[in-house]
C-alpha cells in the first residue's frame, strides 16, 4: 500500500541487544532513527487507511486488518527498542535527565497511536454517515492529536537541549548508577 512495506522498516531495526555497548551519542542517535522509522510507520498507516476508505461502500476489512497487524508489528518492536535505549540512559546519573524525556516522548507516542486509531474510526464513521456528531468526534480528536503533537516537539526540544553535552564533550563513559547506594538511602 506504500512505497515502503512493514518487513523494510522491521529490517531497518537494529537488535535492542546491541544498545548496551553503544555510546551515549550513538545510542541518542539510534533513538532518533526509531523516531523517523515512527513518522514512516504513520505514513504507510495513514496511506493504507486511505485505500481501505477508498473502497467504501465495499470496505476491504481483511486487508486493513493485515496493515494494522503489521503496522502494531512495527511500533512494538520501535517501543521495545526505545524503552532498552531508556533503560540505558536510566543506568548513568549524568543521563537520567535524558531517559526521563524519553520516556516522556515514549509515553506520548502510544497516547498519539491510540487517537490516530480512534481518529481512523471516527473517520470511517464521518464517511459512512457524515452527522454533525461524526464531525464533532473527528474535530475533538484531531484537536487532541494537536495538542499531543506540540506536548512530542516540545519534548524533543527538550531533549536536544539536555544532550548537547554529549556532542561537545569527548569524555570516554558516562557515570554508571551504583545501586547500592540508592539502597542504602
Amino acid at each position: 500500500m506504500g512505497e515502503l512495506s512493514t518487513a523494510e522498516i522491521n529490517s531497518n531495526s537494529s537488535s535492542t541487544n546491541e544498545t548496551r555497548d553503544d555510546t551515549p551519542k550513538q545510542m541518542l542517535s539510534r533513538f532518533y532513527s526509531l523516531q523517523e522509522e515512527r513518522v514512516q510507520t504513520y505514513s504507510m498507516f495513514e496511506e493504507g487507511f486511505q485505500a481501505y476508505l477508498k473502497g467504501a461502500p465495499n470496505y476491504n476489512f481483511p486487508l486493513y486488518r493485515q496493515l494494522v497487524s503489521e503496522i502494531t508489528e512495527t511500533f512494538n518492536k520501535i517501543s521495545t527498542d526505545i524503552l532498552s535505549i531508556k533503560s540505558t540512559f536510566a543506568e548513568w546519573n549524568n543521563l537520567l535527565p535524558i531517559s526521563e524525556i524519553i520516556g516522556k516522548i515514549q509515553d506520548a507516542e502510544k497516547t498519539k497511536l491510540e487517537l490516530t486509531a480512534k481518529l481512523q474510526l471516527c473517520r470511517q464513521k464521518l464517511q459512512s454517515e457524515n452527522s454533525d456528531t461524526a464531525q464533532s468526534e473527528v474535530d475533538d480528536i484531531k484537536e487532541q492529536l494537536k495538542e499531543n503533537r506540540d506536548f512530542l516537539v516540545e519534548q524533543m526540544e527538550e531533549l536536544k537541549y539536555e544532550s548537547e553535552d554529549l556532542y561537545t564533550e569527548d569524555s570516554s563513559e558516562p557515570e554508571a548508577v551504583d545501586s547500592t547506594l540508592s539502597a542504602e538511602r
